[in-house]
């Protein structure tokens, strides 16, 4: 996968905006206000981080030696994930897991606005 089929994917997720809060290289996709998915985007091989259930991060990082503890994240909850060598249906389903996970934290007035 690449850059753009990741944040086309994000994009078409209710409710995502695109920002760059820490530089120009790093887009960064929230919703409701909150990141769910960081890219530095002059990174090669591409990788993304991505907030993700503590027990799967576990099981993750044991079957999968491209996903880690996010840098300068909380690496209980957030992962990186090197894009490649992943299949794209496992890239896909980690992005989906984490909006999940931000938006079921959203208060509920800014979830029914979703």
């Amino acid at each position: 996968m690449d850059a753009n089929q990741i944040l086309d994917h994000c994009l078409a997720r209710k409710g995502v905006v695109e920002t760059f809060p820490f530089n120009p290289e790093t887009l960064v996709l929230k919703v409701g206000g909150k990141m769910f998915l960081l890219m530095p985007l002059e990174t090669q091989p591409l990788t993304i981080s991505v907030k993700t259930d503590p027990e799967w991060s576990a099981e993750l990082r044991e079957q999968h030696p491209q996903v880690t503890g996010a840098y300068h994240m909380n690496k209980t909850h957030w992962n990186s994930v090197l894009c490649e060598g992943l299949k794209p249906d496992l890239i896909l389903k980690l992005i989906d897991h984490s909006y999940d996970l931000v938006v079921a934290s959203l208060p509920k007035k800014i979830r029914g606005e979703l």
